[in-house]
């Protein structure tokens, strides 16, 4: 019968947590990726560089409050019970070891039956209780059980039953109770603590777990595969028309915040500095509010209100005085382009080209700050660089003139304007083209590849270093093959973007609650029909102009489409418009010439698949003969007819051939 003992010191219990554990925490450490924005450039106004000090000083936290993420907070907790359980395991003391007479009695195995009867005559002599008295480190009973190890293990070296027994059962007792050890401290199965026990197995598996597997469950009905709740997506999608204007994307965009917006505890003073930044709004953009508070009063829903409120006080650069209203507009602003994202793939698998447009310049807007119109003004260009008013940037016409006209006049904001306009991100388009691999001309249903070349380029060229050695013509000629075959390459390969070190740069932002690096939608549209041909493709990583890097300064990249079906000239357009700058948008036209098969070469034309034809030889062969089909003739046949060995059958087809051709 099993004689079942509990793990009183739980080192079985250590052994399942610690497995247990380690499943679980190696993944979740080998995920954890040291971030590197911290060491990116960026624009260097002071506007910028003092948010960039505010951004690290957040996210750096302090002694008394760390900044750690529930993650990194598990995987700590993890491994120190990992560690703790480890050396509770490590300094176990184990008494699991095998029956050894040889090593109680202290010889070795090879010892003979005279030498062992000599040495336990030894032994007896030393360690019969007769002989050792007790003392102060060793009681009677200690002595007597050493004894009687010592007398076992003698006899089972030299009596035949008893060394029968330890070699059948590893015991000179014989058959011993089978004892199992059960991973659970006695406390937990004794009868006074089953109500307990059953009460924690009760809340964990009837209560907790429940509530977690329906908390995901029902949380991933509620939100689409773009991060946003279903009750959003359908109002953008009953809202977003294709003649939708500016304003109107906006509202779109507000009807979210129904259900979006971050809930938090409103405090003291809140309400007051909500009315006051509302009458303010409504002073400085009286129309644009005036159609928001239609769509608010309509659903009488104080998280929207509110985010509106804030979001708007962005837009038209109001200070917001009460830091938990600060902290709700920066979880806001952080949340805009998860929406505009969904909402843009709404218009994207419409093919709305202007709501298209529109969504993306929403993103510019909202990260410069600025009130969104339908198309970029010049004031609003030139209002993204620190210290200008739009009253300045009437007075302007570019980025480069507002410079000279700051340090004509030594302006004090001259300095500090010439820096973000060192480093502003002006998008300049080197080249663009249709390209299908390996072939000269573009046939129906083709892939075709659209490359661009992009480079980012200070807006003035005295603010540029200009490369003034000419090259010579047998460096022209070698670059041109050199940068062919590299474009070539690029066109074989998988990536959709050259390869790179340069990580890029944040972004002039000084708004923006976060570090933000710029980025460029590619489009392929139709402006005849108001139409997008292809779906966007997101550009990140763009170079800035390096003139030391010769022909080769620049990034290309790739968008992949099938080739229209029937041949003709679509006259098509791209345009890269920008999430992060408003105004920095590039488009070009680009027509894409469809070629009928027949305007391929001989050699180009396809071939004729022969192994369609079937041998006449078989079943499906005579049938296609019978139709009048063309067919392969029989190995076997042609060598009968080399041999001139054919039969009278070969001779009567041969010449009903023969008769038929004349």
């Amino acid at each position: 019968m099993a004689n079942y003992s509990y793990d009183e010191g739980g080192n079985m219990a250590a052994y399942f947590i610690i497995t247990f554990l380690a499943l679980i925490l190696i993944p979740l450490t080998l995920s954890i990726s040291p971030s590197k924005k911290k060491n990116l450039d960026g624009c260097q106004c002071n506007l910028c560089a003092q948010r960039r000090l505010r951004i690290a000083e957040r996210e750096k936290g302090s002694i008394l409050n760390p900044k750690f993420s529930a993650k990194t907070l598990f995987i700590i907790v993890g491994w120190t019970v990992f560690a703790f359980f480890s050396y509770k395991v490590a300094n176990a003391k184990m008494d699991n070891k095998l029956y050894d007479p040889f090593e109680i009695l202290g010889l070795s195995m090879s010892a003979t039956e005279k030498e062992i009867k000599s040495h336990y005559k030894k032994l007896s002599k030393i360690y019969h209780p007769d002989k050792v008295k007790a003392s102060v480190n060793e009681t009677i009973e200690q002595i007597q059980n050493r004894f009687v190890d010592i007398t076992k293990a003698y006899k089972s070296l030299t009596d035949e039953t008893i060394r029968e027994n330890l070699r059948k059962y590893g015991n000179p007792d014989g058959p011993q109770q089978t004892s199992v050890g059960i991973a659970l401290p006695k406390w937990i199965v004794e009868s006074k603590n089953n109500v307990w026990v059953l009460g924690v197995y009760g809340l964990i598996f009837g209560g907790a777990l429940p509530t977690l597997v329906g908390r995901w469950w029902f949380g991933s009905r509620q939100k689409t595969k773009d991060g946003v709740k279903a009750s959003s997506a359908a109002a953008f999608f009953k809202s977003l028309k294709e003649d939708s204007t500016m304003d109107d994307v906006v509202g779109t965009l507000g009807q979210a915040y129904k259900w979006e917006v971050y809930r938090s505890k409103s405090k003291t003073g809140d309400a007051a500095e909500l009315d006051r930044l509302e009458k303010n709004i409504s002073l400085v953009a009286p129309k644009q509010w005036e159609t928001l508070r239609t769509v608010i009063d309509a659903g009488k829903n104080a998280n929207q209100r509110k985010a509106m409120i804030l979001l708007y006080a962005h837009l038209l650069r109001l200070n917001v005085e009460k830091p938990s209203l600060q902290q709700d507009q920066s979880r806001i602003l952080l949340q805009t382009p998860t929406l505009l994202n969904a909402l843009l793939n709404i218009a994207i698998s419409r093919n709305w080209l202007i709501s298209t447009i529109y969504v993306m310049r929403l993103h510019g807007y909202l990260a410069q700050a600025l009130l969104p119109r339908a198309s970029p003004a010049k004031q609003d260009r030139l209002s993204q660089l620190p210290g200008i008013t739009a009253e300045d940037a009437l007075k302007a016409d570019s980025l480069a003139e507002v410079v000279e006209e700051l340090e004509a006049n030594n302006d004090s904001r001259a300095e500090d304007v010439k820096k973000a306009v060192a480093r502003w991100s002006r998008l300049e388009l080197v080249d663009a083209a249709y390209k299908v691999i390996g072939e000269r001309i573009i046939v129906p249903s083709s892939i075709v590849y659209l490359t661009v070349k992009l480079r980012l380029s200070p807006p003035s060229s005295s603010l540029a270093a200009v490369d003034e050695k000419e090259p010579t013509a047998e460096e022209v000629k070698r670059t041109i093959k050199l940068n062919d075959q590299k474009d070539e390459e690029f066109l074989i390969s998988r990536n959709d973007a050259e390869p790179m070190q340069d990580e890029g740069a944040w972004a002039h932002a000084p708004y923006w609650p976060e570090n933000r690096k710029p980025s460029w939608w590619l489009i392929l549209a139709d402006d005849k029909s108001s139409r997008v041909v292809v779906p966007p493709m997101k550009i990140n990583n763009v170079p800035f102009s390096n003139p030391s890097a010769g022909d080769r300064n620049y990034r290309t990249y790739k968008m992949q489409f099938q080739a229209p079906q029937n041949p003709g000239v679509y006259t098509w357009k791209i345009y890269l418009v920008s999430d992060t700058y408003v105004g920095e948008e590039v488009s070009k036209k680009m027509t894409l010439k469809i070629d009928d098969l027949s305007a391929l070469n001989a050699d180009e034309q396809p071939s004729e698949d022969e192994i369609s034809d079937p041998d006449e030889d078989t079943l499906a062969g005579q049938m296609t003969a019978m139709r009048g089909g063309k067919v392969k003739k029989g190995e076997l046949r042609d060598e009968a007819s080399d041999d001139g060995s054919s039969t009278d059958v070969d001779e009567e087809s041969e010449e009903d051939s023969s008769s038929d051709s004349e």
